[in-house]
């Protein structure tokens, strides 16, 4: 589960946890609407394709202590995006559910 501590509010009840390269590579391509967590070893900048991701995603970059650094509001299926900030974990949050949920500054618990 994931919460925004900031707020009190929840944003996701069950994620899939893509740890390793090979699921963080695959992500939500070919699957039905999910919410994902990305764990890098280091903070990193991060790059993304929502290739073969049928539906628009909310993506949120944390930091080591898990503070929002970055949000990109709408993340288009066949698009590619790269992270300003860099972050140790990664957000791909479906859309609407999760819209306005978490902000730059929020600290949320995973």
């Amino acid at each position: 589960m994931i919460t925004n501590k900031t707020t009190k509010e929840k944003i996701s009840e069950k994620e899939i946890n893509a740890n390793t390269y090979c699921n963080q590579a695959w992500g939500l391509m070919f699957r039905k609407k999910q919410n994902l967590v990305m764990t890098f070893k280091h903070p990193r900048i991060i790059s993304l394709h929502n290739f073969f991701v049928f539906y628009p995603l909310e993506i949120v970059v944390l930091d080591e202590n898990k503070k929002v650094v970055e949000v990109k509001k709408r993340f288009s299926p066949f698009t590619l995006w790269s992270s300003a900030r860099k972050g140790k974990y990664l957000l791909e949050l479906t859309l609407p559910d999760s819209k306005g949920k978490c902000k730059v500054g929020d600290r949320l618990k995973l």
